[in-house]
């Protein structure tokens, strides 16, 4: 299924107003073609049509539909489609519930798929029409608020398809609409999450630098469209030479319940072990007039590793010859001083040696009687003769 729908964005906008344009973007200009669908599909006809919004009280040449509704309430208003073939034109007329495609345009179901929101709401007053060569036609159409609508906004468009096939049994869906923006009255609760930061460091093994890489979700957990201005920055850690990303693109448009993932790099950041990212994100809020209301920032950060290879080996290696010196340093001094602790100790017990007097004789042992001649010796005990 071929989806032929163009948007249009402002050129000479500031990135706050380019939010607030994009957010009521309409899904094909008023004077848009469908010739280059048909060129898309590989299709010879020469089939062209056009549409746009008609004037009436709600404005002339505008280019998307905007309505502020109370739930329960509905609102009319109509098409107008130009052929500009020379054959008629039969065209199926049809709504449906607007998502953000992967380009981050906005894009509309397909009417084999089910709208819960504008897609149900709207209702055209003819299912096909046809159209005369070189004449226009006016399709009304009416937006019916259901009273269980919950507050917040709601985004659309309304659809003219032409329907053929191709060579080689392909089904072709040429499709040209117009953007429809619903915001139902009540209580609205604007809100944008940061979810899931990463930062990736590009660098190689050696030393040097690389990029670096943040990254994160932007969720729209609100009832509100959301817009976000942003800034970020990559620095060592503890924050250590930080270095700003510049200029970041606004997201311009993101739906409630919906989520958008951002990809932050910046160049020639040096490896310095780990990196620290940092995002601030200001989430904006364009009501149905387009004024715009900025909220409180959020903020986010992440880690993520920055490690040359090389410088890391060379630090490991002199880490290890700094360990190595300092355990030799310790068990070389403990060597000396048990070696000293031994010298001490042996010094201590000579000189005890050498200064312990000789033993004194004992008095109570009684008399020793020495004979005249060397060669005899008489031993008598003076106590033992008296006894």
């Amino acid at each position: 299924m071929l989806r032929s729908i163009r948007l249009r964005r402002g050129s000479a906008l500031t990135a706050v107003a380019l939010a607030a344009v994009a957010l009521l973007w309409p899904l094909a200009l008023p004077a848009a073609s469908a010739r280059a669908a048909a060129d898309d599909a590989g299709s010879a006809d020469d089939v062209t049509w056009s549409v746009r919004t008609e004037s009436n009280g709600f404005g002339a040449e505008r280019t998307s539909y905007t309505y502020a509704v109370d739930p329960g309430q509905s609102v009319s208003d109509a098409l107008v489609i130009a052929n500009h073939g020379a054959a008629a034109l039969q065209l199926a007329v049809y709504a449906a519930d607007g998502y953000t495609g992967a380009g981050g345009q906005l894009d509309l179901l397909t009417p084999a798929e089910s709208s819960t929101g504008i897609g149900a709401w709207t209702h055209a007053a003819a299912a096909t029409v046809t159209v005369a060569p070189n004449e226009s036609t006016t399709v009304p159409f009416v937006v019916s608020v259901p009273t269980t609508a919950t507050p917040g906004d709601y985004v659309g468009g309304i659809v003219t398809s032409l329907g053929s096939s191709a060579d080689q049994g392909i089904s072709v869906d040429r499709r040209l609409g117009i953007r429809i923006g619903l915001r139902v009255s009540g209580a609205l609760a604007p809100s944008l999450a940061i979810e899931n930061p990463q930062v990736v460091w590009g660098g190689t093994w050696a030393l040097g630098t690389g990029a670096a890489t943040l990254s994160y979700t932007l969720h729209n957990t609100g009832n509100t469209t959301m817009g976000a201005q942003q800034s970020a920055t990559i620095a060592g850690p503890f924050g250590w030479f930080p270095v700003d990303a510049g200029d970041v693109a606004p997201e311009v448009q993101i739906l409630p319940g919906e989520t958008r993932d951002v990809q932050i790099t910046v160049p020639a950041v040096a490896g310095m072990l780990a990196l620290l990212g940092s995002a601030t994100v200001t989430p904006i809020v364009v009501d149905a007039s387009g004024s715009t209301t900025g909220l409180a920032p959020v903020t986010t950060q992440a880690v993520g590793p920055a490690v040359p290879w090389l410088l890391l080996i060379i630090g490991l290696i002199a880490i290890a010859l700094v360990a190595a010196a300092l355990w030799w340093r310790r068990r070389a001094g403990a060597t000396r001083r048990r070696n000293e602790d031994e010298r001490v100790a042996r010094a201590v017990a000579d000189a005890l040696a050498s200064a312990q007097p000789a033993p004194a004789p004992d008095d109570t042992a009684g008399d020793v009687v020495v004979g005249a001649t060397p060669s005899t010796t008489t031993l008598r005990t003076v106590s033992d003769e008296r006894a």
